[in-house]
């Protein structure tokens, strides 16, 4: 799936993912290939990216936002965020 995450500043993330874990409003869920269309609010928390080109795991600490999945595609749109 193609995952992007922006804030209001800048894109901080665009690519593939094979499953991203968010902390959402009533705990974290994890999001994977083909998942149902959702939007949901986030809280801040850890936001983990797994698979991808690189085959890898990264980490991200956001400071709230909103998650939309629509077709195979993840946004994710946080209010700030910081790279671990």
């Amino acid at each position: 799936m193609t995952l992007e995450i922006l804030t209001p500043d800048k894109k901080v993330y665009e690519g593939e993912a094979t499953s991203v874990t968010v902390p959402g409003a009533l705990g974290l869920f994890e999001i994977l290939n083909h998942h149902a269309p959702i939007i949901s609010t986030l809280q801040d928390g850890k936001l983990t990216v797994r698979g991808g080109s690189a085959a890898k795991e990264e980490v991200f600490f956001i400071k709230g936002g909103v998650v939309e999945v629509l077709n195979n595609k993840v946004i994710i749109l946080a209010e700030g965020i910081q790279h671990k």
